[in-house]
């Protein structure tokens, strides 16, 4: 009995788990995408004696293209061209859909109680799904291409409980930014985010993946909500597999985060760091020259939706 990421990892090893355990476990899927993969590479060629120079699973491991997809430079086609060629080797499949926090998870790679690494810090956005998922440096994804297993040190929890409506105005990005500034930029290091509370259980599975994905942006080793009927509709026609709907049991958090979203009002991070979080009215006097619709936290269809309905009818 514990929390989700206790949860999760005693389901997996079959045996109670607790906080500050270091455990050794097999992963449900590994992923890099086109700039992590080349050292993932290096790292693999060196296990090469490990079943007999392939993958441990292929239809488990997933390469995606989305940071510099199309190739801008030469250096980035020479780029492409060796991890394609690694991955034709491999039988590996190369994504090539989208934004790979989102492609994994729509792809129906991510259940509930699964245990995923990624070659990216924001791989914590897959915890929406109520998964233990969390990134890691190129060396240990090529590690776990070959073994198909990891280690983890079990981390402690910090639950944070979302209660209230959001007002007008007032989106999941909004309440994600006052998390942060309330827990500070370092204030989760190597810490499970637990999602909880009535605002979570009435939200989307779009907008739990925006509060797990800033999990690493308070130092987060993973971010998670507990599945739920809705997590149930989102995954329906998506996957076929069976997976477990753990939830946490008399849970010990090492700090519990109230907040309640009906005070809250739109917010923004200025620089220099992502924790500096004030009013957008106190930013109104700023003069932006470019903005990007489309990043990994905010970057699905309804996000887009919400800035068109906010441009609508206004040029420049």
């Amino acid at each position: 009995m514990g929390t989700l990421t206790e949860e999760i990892f005693s389901y997996k090893l079959g045996r109670t788990v607790e906080e500050g355990e270091t455990v050794v476990v097999d992963v449900d899927h590994v992923m890099s995408h086109d700039t992590t993969t080349p050292l993932a590479i290096q790292a693999f060629r060196k296990l090469a004696h490990m079943n007999g120079g392939r993958v441990f699973n292929a239809s488990r491991s997933h390469i995606v293209f989305d940071h510099i997809i199309p190739a801008a430079t030469i250096a980035a086609a020479t780029l492409h061209r060796d991890v394609r060629s690694f991955a034709q080797e491999q039988d590996i499949g190369i994504l090539q859909e989208g934004i790979c926090h989102q492609v994994m998870p729509e792809r129906g790679f991510v259940t509930p109680g699964s245990v995923i690494v990624g070659a990216d810090s924001h791989t914590c956005t897959y915890g929406a799904l109520g998964a233990f998922a969390t990134g890691m440096g190129s060396t240990d994804i090529g590690v776990a291409y070959a073994t198909g297993r990891t280690w983890f040190l079990i981390p402690r929890t910090i639950n944070i409980r979302l209660t209230g409506a959001l007002p007008s105005g007032v989106y999941a990005k909004d309440v994600t930014l006052e998390m942060v500034r309330r827990v500070g930029v370092d204030g989760a290091n190597y810490r499970a985010i637990e999602y909880s509370g009535e605002l979570v259980e009435r939200m989307s599975v779009s907008e739990r993946f925006t509060f797990c994905n800033m999990a690493i942006e308070m130092g987060g080793k993973a971010g998670l909500v507990a599945p739920d009927a809705t997590t149930q509709a989102w995954l329906e026609g998506r996957t076929d597999r069976s997976y477990p709907m753990l939830a946490p049991r008399n849970p010990r958090y090492e700090r519990v985060v109230e907040i309640n979203a009906s005070s809250l009002q739109p917010l923004i991070a200025c620089p220099p760091d992502v924790n500096n979080v004030v009013p957008v009215t106190e930013a109104e006097h700023v003069q932006i020259d470019q903005v990007f619709l489309g990043t990994c936290t905010n970057g699905r269809l309804d996000d887009l939706a919400i800035a068109a309905n906010i441009l609508r009818g206004k040029t420049l």
